[in-house]
């Protein structure tokens, strides 16, 4: 069954977007995790294991909302990202799983070398990326 909302409210202030679904149910999402979690080709790959960590997101803006037919919205964000279609039932998801997506980002971050939320912060980049020509970048 898919959901349908019945509200959707941007708050460029506190930086989420809330949505109530028919259900009941209502989230307040982050811009930063629908940026990170965006259902876009650059940021998922073309499969399992080719999605591209995003970085440095953590007061990402939404600077536009449209309407894609009656089952998604297409956000522009201040990074000029604009290339994710979110379905409605993708936005129930990423509501509802918030905080297991957002454990699994952090791990992603921590994985890839970062301290604590320093992946989040603007201008974060890759430790490493910089030298990674001068060995593989692994620790042995």
């Amino acid at each position: 069954m898919s959901m349908n909302p019945t509200a959707l409210t941007v708050h460029q202030k506190s930086r989420v977007l809330d949505i109530a679904f028919e259900d009941g149910s209502s989230f307040s999402i982050p811009f930063e995790l629908l940026r990170v979690y965006s259902p876009s080709a650059e940021v998922r790959g073309h499969g399992q294991g080719q999605e591209v960590l995003q970085l440095g997101k953590r007061n990402v803006g939404v600077t536009a909302l449209e309407p894609v037919g009656n089952y998604a919205v297409q956000p522009t964000f201040s990074d000029g990202h604009n290339t994710g279609l979110f379905s409605w039932d993708y936005l129930y998801k990423l509501g509802n799983e918030q905080a297991t997506l957002w454990a699994d980002y952090m791990a992603r971050l921590h994985a890839a070398g970062f301290e604590g939320e320093a992946g989040r912060e603007p201008g974060a980049v890759l430790p490493g990326a910089a030298t990674a020509h001068k060995g593989c970048g692994h620790k042995h």
